[in-house]
């Protein structure tokens, strides 16, 4: 049975929402109050996908994602790449030079700095984009504009006064879509393998884990690790690799890290979004 939804945290007109329509532009976006709750509506079949932020390329890795995804009992599809442009949005008729104010996520104000102080905008911390956008709507006051996603300006009736107004054009989030079930069959020019892993407690058991993928030329696109069960003794990784875990070099390595884990669990694995490789590039 299938709903032709897909769940996101946030408010109608959230990035999270944009990248619903631009990755599954075929599905209804189901709003979602925390990712928790995001994850429990694909579980329970309300939704078929979820989709995740999971790092952007200004600030980082989004805080507690990646304890989330191990143990979601959810598998990785896809991944979406999607472009943060910001628009200052105001109640219609609002001229830019009326504009006192501009309320927004506290991390979207940051990246506005430029802009704000340009034109003396003073900025209003608001709970999270779109609901900024949703509450600039509802005071009705010129003085008040929202730092959102075009999207919520056509969600919550409001004028954009200026678009792309970030001080980094290339700002971007990373997606995860996330289904109940695995996707192994596909395969594309670039695959990626998302897993999870546990060493064993020996000398250097993470330099010969990683040293299978080196050896049988996997590239590693990225490691993170992070604290598990509030003790700093254990630590878990996450990472991405390119190719398949079905391609021969990949078996070998994966082999080879098994040897040397307590603990691995395969997320997904899926095409490389198209925008990675234009990502890669800039400087």
């Amino acid at each position: 049975m299938t709903t032709n939804r897909i769940a996101f945290q946030g408010e109608p007109g959230a990035y999270s929402h944009e990248a619903c329509r631009t990755a599954r532009p075929d599905l209804m976006a189901l709003p979602c109050r925390t990712f928790e709750d995001v994850v429990e509506a694909v579980r329970s079949g309300e939704a078929d996908l979820a989709m995740l932020p999971v790092e952007n390329s200004t600030y980082g890795r989004v805080a507690d994602i990646h304890h989330l995804l191990p143990e979601s009992g959810l598998h990785i599809i896809d991944e979406a790449f999607v472009r943060v442009h910001i628009s200052l949005l105001a109640v219609p008729g609002t001229r830019l030079d009326q504009v006192r104010e501009a309320m927004s996520h506290t991390v979207l104000l940051g990246q506005c700095r430029n802009f704000m102080r340009k034109h003396g905008i003073h900025a209003v911390t608001g709970a999270d984009t779109a609901g900024s956008a949703k509450e600039v709507a509802a005071r009705n006051t010129p003085a008040l504009a929202a730092l959102a996603a075009p999207l919520a300006g056509e969600i919550y009736g409001l004028e954009r006064l200026a678009d792309r107004i970030e001080d980094r054009q290339n700002n971007t989030t990373r997606f995860l879509i996330m289904a109940r079930e695995p996707d192994l069959a596909r395969r594309a020019d670039r695959m990626l393998t998302s897993f999870v892993f546990r060493v064993r407690n020996i000398p250097a058991a993470l330099y010969k884990a990683m040293g299978g993928f080196a050896t049988n030329g996997v590239n590693m696109t990225k490691l993170e690790s992070y604290m598990v069960g509030g003790v700093f003794t254990a630590t878990q990784f996450y990472a991405d690799i390119e190719g398949h875990p079905e391609d021969a070099n990949v078996q070998l390595a994966l082999e080879e890290l098994r040897y040397f884990t307590s603990m691995l669990d395969i997320l997904g694995v899926y095409p490389a979004d198209p925008l990675r490789e234009a990502q890669r590039n800039v400087r």
